[in-house]
């Protein structure tokens, strides 16, 4: 099989974890070759709600606190970033998490009060003020002003197109990696369908196929896929128009998010079904029926589209992020559950940061591979 052009780094993945890693690899003037098995930002990077902002944020251990943490505080940049690079916008939209029905509101408070951030008790008058469309059965919320949403698929679209316009990065799409070349404990070379790629350092970013992918190695990663399906509600409104829902608004563990021209996404289930993607009707029913008694007025919407996408899941949805002992050139970013857009900008540039032998921006520490074998 025919020697791709060698690299300092080949990436194999290109969700939003390899693009956003590949980006920060180039920048620190890298040549970067990025593989990806079928098209560019096209699984859980495309099929995920894009809320920045872990649901129930409290309930999540402090290492997820802090990728978070920083992420949150990168993505207005990233995005203004992207647009000026590409003329493609991620519409980012930062009107906030509204959240109902919260029965451990007493733990929210005390952990906005010990992380600094902003996120507040308000009554259900006040909650209305905010969604006057909401069906409201409480006499309080939580309301966390800063927690903005992105639309990933046109995230998705900003980045590919930022890495082709980049002469450091090669992206090669329809390059299903086979194997690895491994001598004297270091990766050589990947052979894949689309020829054999050599690089002095490589990195997995293959969400979900990522413990499959290191099983090639006979190492053992606790990253499995769960299933989420969604919705796609049209409101029907145009625009310049009232929309009917202005923030994203959470209940019950699932939540609304609106887009930019008027549609809403309804999400999500969790279901342990292995790497099955089809959609069913009993999440559709059971979506739809968590939309309407959210906000009664999304009966008259069409629904447009029902999807399933398969999550990276973890233990406590911690994601590795760095170097595989066994290996001495192989990294990971994986493992990161639901949060994989809320914690990609600080989780891409950690793993950057530790390829490149450059003082991390967080503490390591948390993410090691010895936590997750």
């Amino acid at each position: 099989m025919a020697v791709r052009q060698q690299a300092d780094s080949v990436i194999i993945g290109a969700g939003v974890m390899g693009l956003l890693a590949a980006r920060e690899l180039a920048a620190a003037g890298q040549r970067v070759t990025l593989l990806e098995r079928g098209a560019v930002a096209q699984e859980a990077s495309w099929a995920g709600g894009g809320i920045v902002s872990p649901l129930y944020p409290w309930r999540y251990s402090d290492p997820v606190t802090a990728l978070a943490s920083w992420s949150q505080g990168r993505y207005t940049t990233l995005s203004r970033e992207l647009e000026r690079e590409t003329g493609i916008s991620p519409e980012l939209l930062s009107n906030g998490l509204l959240m109902l029905g919260v029965e451990d509101e007493a733990d929210a408070l005390q952990w906005a009060f010990t992380h600094g951030r902003p996120l507040t008790l308000i009554g259900a008058e006040q909650a209305l003020a905010l969604e006057p469309q909401l069906q409201i059965s409480t006499s309080s919320a939580l309301w966390m002003p800063d927690v903005a949403s992105i639309r990933n698929p046109r995230l998705g679209q900003a980045l590919r197109r930022s890495l082709q316009l980049n002469p450091a990065v090669t992206l090669v799409t329809h390059a299903e990696v086979k194997g690895f070349v491994v001598s004297e404990g270091r990766v050589q070379a990947v052979e894949s369908s689309a020829g054999r790629f050599e690089a002095e350092q490589f990195l997995v970013a293959t969400g979900a196929w990522s413990g499959a992918l290191l099983n090639q190695l006979g190492l053992n990663l606790a990253v499995n896929p769960v299933k989420g399906q969604m919705l796609l509600l049209n409101s029907g409104v145009g625009e310049g128009e009232k929309p009917l829902l202005n923030r994203v608004v959470l209940s019950g563990g699932r939540y609304l998010i609106p887009r930019a021209d008027g549609r809403i996404l309804v999400g999500s289930t969790l279901e342990d079904q292995g790497f099955d993607k089809q959609v069913t009707e009993a999440a559709y029913d059971s979506l739809h029926q968590s939309a309407l008694s959210m906000m009664p007025a999304l009966a008259g919407c069409t629904i447009e589209a029902q999807w399933a996408g398969l999550r990276p899941g973890s233990p406590a949805g911690v994601p590795y992020i760095g170097p595989v002992d066994e290996v001495d050139n192989l990294y990971i970013n994986a493992g990161h559950f639901r949060n994989g857009l809320v914690l990609a900008p600080a989780s891409c540039r950690l793993v950057a940061d530790l390829m490149l032998q450059r003082p991390p921006v967080i503490d390591p520490a948390p993410y090691q591979w010895a936590l997750h074998k």
